[in-house]
């Protein structure tokens, strides 16, 4: 281990593992009932567990002898009593580590190292680049879109005192630290009701105001200041996405009313923050010429945000313009005196404008092709046998929309939506300016059809072609999607009307990839692969037919569903793929842990800006990789597809997928507005199921599945083709290729297989528990053989340890969990239904938050 990474290990244990152990023992001051036996019990129910599954029993036998052997607890009510005072301990401290993490973070990380704006400007100056910068910035973007996907259990009260705590930790005042521990206790983490739409909404525009508002302000002022003439003043290198409020994708809870809504929030919301730091100017421009100025741009906002007056208006550009003045008298006649303050409101109004953040809006591919049959019935607009025609017959009729269509003619609440969602986008336009809402994202994009859809919806909805304002944006994420999309994308480009559309759009075609879909139906190599291999053949389609192409990349927080090491992906792109911006989802956990506080924030945005620059700049590679890496990439991702669909085609996959893991319980956490799956049956289908509580399930289990499986069975079968000493050279020679490794083995480092092998010799469930064991072993055999390494993420300690010392906080929830779905399990081959029943599914469902909650360095 390099002395750096030594250094900051021991950094880690300082800050974060000492202090963990200090501060823990307050929590026997916590008002809990009977609390102070709870934090005795618990530390003992931990070596317990070690013992226990060191001498390979089941969670059902570790709790039972424990409760024997340390209580004198003798009812069912007793003993599940106890296990909740359990879970309420164990999950505040995850609370407290977060918080130490977060408090820590500049101690433990190289804030301007590798990676950072300031190591950049470095690289620049030294190979005199000056200029290739200046024009790599003229169009370069990095925007990060924040979504509602539950990933994360904490509710919005909890985050704010994590917040607090942090502050609290960082500045070591021990009083504050108690207070809010004591907070902790008395504040619940089970949501009673789910959330709205709305409420989703508001959480998130937390974010935006307290940390990337700022954030986004600082990396802006850095770069005017270091490289002025590089930045484009009429084009901003850092934006904000929103999927809250126009994420309607099987979320029957957001409606066109919540979009409006959300879009007036986010108004008001950046205007808000404009107005507090103009009242921060106006405490220091108190000067002759100046102040009469800043009072009346501080007015003018504070009308607008509470005056009842609806024709009360301003824009960006007389924002940006009262600014630039008060700036030019500063400099001239009062000696620039605080004049960075003025420019870093400027840059903040740059990046936001009166929108904040980009609303997009996306509904799957189903819904709008049902629309269109629902109007060709009810309308004469279009052909009544519409779903008769053949594809280019639908595409001619989509293409010559002339009428506009009558929402309120449709019975069909989905329906009446479409079209008035449509007809929102415009109004935002209006009022916040066309950044504010021009996207609609089309999930399950199977077809070129899907798209012209969509096209012709719009024009139905009362656009016009040639004032279309929005970019259409397809979703690919299964395997089958991904291989059609440069088929797809080409058929378009051929389109007159289609191609008409673009130039409008400046011959710009955004496409978005997702990960988590692709996970769940080809594994984790199979998934990163097509990805892969469609984002370079939609590269090349889209150059050959002159459009530029933008990825957006659909990422969630564990390495399963596209998270893990993401700027490291971007960093290793060669020229053969398009980078020219970085547009990505930050959701859930992802957003309160790598995007949390304003200095992580900052970090992780230098770290995507970082890598798409110097891969630009400094990248002699016309391509990712060489057509002898790609061919044994395709090899291994072929047998590990095969691999991954004989498990997900097991007979027991579901039933163990229902019964071994909490899946079935995910709705009740009420962690999210809309429903765990799409559909309204109540059988539990692959299809239907969302990623979330799939990949979820399988890590509370503590298996992992949809991170690693089928690795192993590939590398293993190209090690018989004599080809392990290529794939060898292809981990030490590529970026990207590590990455893909490093991030699967931060999924299996989070495995722990004792939990349940219980069930190796189980009837119904020890055939498909051994293959996942068995597959993990190989994995890990066959990447220590490839890479020489001996333990699993090794050269990354401080993730290492805090994984380790995570996975060891909810050791005891894991157990109690599997307990108490042991107990269920028992209660239902009786047919039992009784309280008893009700409290261990009660169990189930609060166990969940701390070990998901846990997961934050997944993300």
């Amino acid at each position: 281990m390099d002395h750096f990474l030594l250094k900051n290990l021991e950094r880690f244990k300082d800050y974060v593992g000492i202090k963990f152990q200090l501060y823990n023992s307050l929590f026997t001051a916590l008002p809990f009932h009977r609390i102070e036996k709870t934090g005795v019990l618990l530390s003992m129910l931990l070596n317990h567990c070690e013992e226990g599954y060191n001498k390979k029993q089941s969670p059902e036998m570790i709790i039972e002898d424990f409760f024997n052997r340390f209580t004198t607890y003798t009812t069912d009510g007793e003993k599940i009593d106890l296990l909740f005072r359990f879970v309420q301990y164990a999950e505040r401290q995850v609370v407290l580590f977060d918080a130490l993490e977060d408090a820590a973070f500049n101690e433990i990380t190289d804030i301007n190292g590798i990676g950072s704006l300031k190591q950049l400007e470095a690289l620049i100056a030294q190979d005199n680049l000056q200029p290739e910068m200046a024009k790599k910035l003229q169009d370069f973007s990095v925007r990060l879109v924040l979504t509602a996907h539950p990933t994360q259990f904490y509710p919005g009260s909890v985050l704010g005192i994590i917040h607090d705590l942090s502050k609290a930790l960082k500045e070591n005042k021990t009083a504050r630290v108690n207070t809010y521990l004591q907070q902790l206790g008395k504040t619940p983490f089970l949501q009673k009701q789910k959330p709205t739409p709305y409420d989703e909404a508001v959480s998130l525009i937390w974010y935006l105001e307290n940390v990337f508002y700022n954030a986004a302000g600082r990396i802006v002022s850095f770069l005017k200041a270091q490289l002025p003439e590089a930045i484009n003043e009429n084009h901003s290198i850092i934006s904000m996405g929103f999927w809250p409020g126009g994420d309607r994708d099987g979320n029957p809870n957001v409606t066109a009313e919540t979009t409006l809504k959300v879009a007036d929030a986010l108004r008001n919301s950046i205007i808000k923050c404009y107005y507090f730091d103009v009242r921060k100017l106006k405490r220091r421009l108190t000067f002759k010429g100046v102040e009469p100025l800043v009072a009346a741009l501080e007015s003018t906002l504070y009308n607008c945000l509470f005056s009842q007056d609806q024709q009360l208006t301003i824009t960006k550009e007389e924002i940006k313009n009262d600014l630039i003045h008060i700036r030019e008298i500063i400099v001239k006649e009062h000696n620039g005196l605080f004049v960075s303050m003025v420019e870093d409101l400027i840059n903040k109004v740059s990046v936001f404008g009166l929108y904040f953040a980009v609303l997009d809006v996306r509904q799957d591919s189903s819904i709008l092709t049902e629309v269109l049959k629902e109007v060709a019935q009810n309308e004469s607009i279009i052909p009544a046998n519409y779903s008769l025609l053949t594809e280019g017959e639908k595409t001619d009729v989509l293409t010559s929309i002339s009428a506009h269509a009558n929402p309120e003619r449709y019975q069909n609440e989905r329906t009446r939506d479409t079209f008035y969602s449509m007809k929102a986008i415009k109004t935002i336009q209006e009022i916040n300016g066309e950044e504010g809402c021009n996207r609609y994202i089309i999930s399950h994009c199977e077809n070129a059809l899907n798209m012209l859809e969509v096209y012709g919806l719009f024009l139905l909805s009362g656009w016009e072609k040639a004032t279309l304002t929005v970019d259409i944006v397809p979703l690919f994420e299964t395997i089958d999607d991904l291989k059609q999309a440069p088929y797809i994308m080409a058929s378009l480009y051929k389109n007159e009307s289609y191609r008409q559309h673009l130039q409008l759009r400046r011959n710009k075609q955004t496409i978005m990839v997702g990960f988590s879909d692709g996970t769940k139906d080809g594994g984790y190599l199979m998934a990163n692969w097509s990805i892969y291999k469609a984002k370079e053949e939609l590269t090349a389609i889209s150059r050959q037919y002159g459009i530029e192409v933008v990825f957006f990349d659909g990422r969630g927080g564990p390495p399963a569903r596209g998270g893990g090491k993401t700027h490291k992906f971007y960093a290793s792109m060669g020229k053969n793929i398009s980078t020219k911006e970085i547009h990505l989802t930050i959701q859930g956990q992802t957003v309160s842990s790598n995007f949390g506080t304003v200095e992580t924030a900052q970090f992780n945005m230098e770290q995507l800006l970082n890598a798409g620059i110097t891969n630009e700049l400094f990248s002699a590679n016309s391509k990712t990789l060489s057509e002898e890496q790609e061919q044994v990439l395709q090899e291994l991702s072929n047998v590990s597809y095969e691999a991954y669909k004989e498990l997900k085609n097991h007979p027991q996959f579901l039933n163990y997928l229902s019964h071994i893991s909490p899946v079935k319980y995910y709705g009740e956490t009420n962690i999210g507005s809309r429903p765990v799956k799409r559909g309204g049956s109540s059988q539990l289908s692959l299809k239907d199921l969302r990623a979330i509580p799939f990949v979820g399930s399988w890590s509370q289990i503590k298996q992992n599945v949809p991170g690693f499986y089928g690795v192993g069975t590939a590398l293993e079968a190209l090690e018989k083709r004599g080809k392990l000493p290529a794939i060898s050279h292809l981990y030490q020679r590529s970026q990207y290729f590590k990455t893909l490794m490093d991030n699967c083995e931060m999924a299996m480092k989070k495995c722990f297989f004792p939990l349940t092998a219980f069930l190796a010799d189980d009837p119904q469930y020890g055939e498909i528990w051994q293959m996942i064991f068995q597959e993990f072993e190989r994995t890990q055999k066959y990447l220590f053989l490839m890479s020489g390494k001996s333990e699993l993420m090794n050269d990354y300690p401080v993730d290492q340890l805090s994984i380790g010392m995570r996975e060891r906080i909810v050791l005891p929830l894991t157990t109690i969990q599997q307990y108490a779905m042991a107990r269920i399990r028992e209660m239902e081959k009786k047919n039992e239904t009784s309280k008893e029943k009700e409290l261990y599914e009660k169990l189930v469902v609060r166990t969940s938050f701390g070990i998901i909650n846990a997961g934050r360095n997944s993300a």
